[in-house]
């Protein structure tokens, strides 16, 4: 039995044979897809966009007032 027969089948075996286990690793996966695409595409449009976004030039437009404290 080749080495790539038997991982094949311990996934299997661990992640598809019950409906349960298959669920909860579709899941799984989905969550995590969806985390590692909203923060890829955030760093890729705070990368394109840098100097054009409010946190990035707010302290030109706030003053602060140093009477309040």
């Amino acid at each position: 039995m080749s080495v790539l027969s038997r991982i094949s089948g311990g996934i299997f075996d661990g992640l598809f044979r019950k409906n349960a286990a298959f669920l909860t690793s579709v899941f799984a996966g989905a969550f995590a897809f969806e985390l590692v695409f909203e923060n890829g595409t955030n760093a890729m449009w705070n990368s394109w966009n840098k100097g054009r976004q409010w946190k990035d030039i707010k302290a030109k437009y706030i003053q602060h007032d140093d009477e309040e404290e």
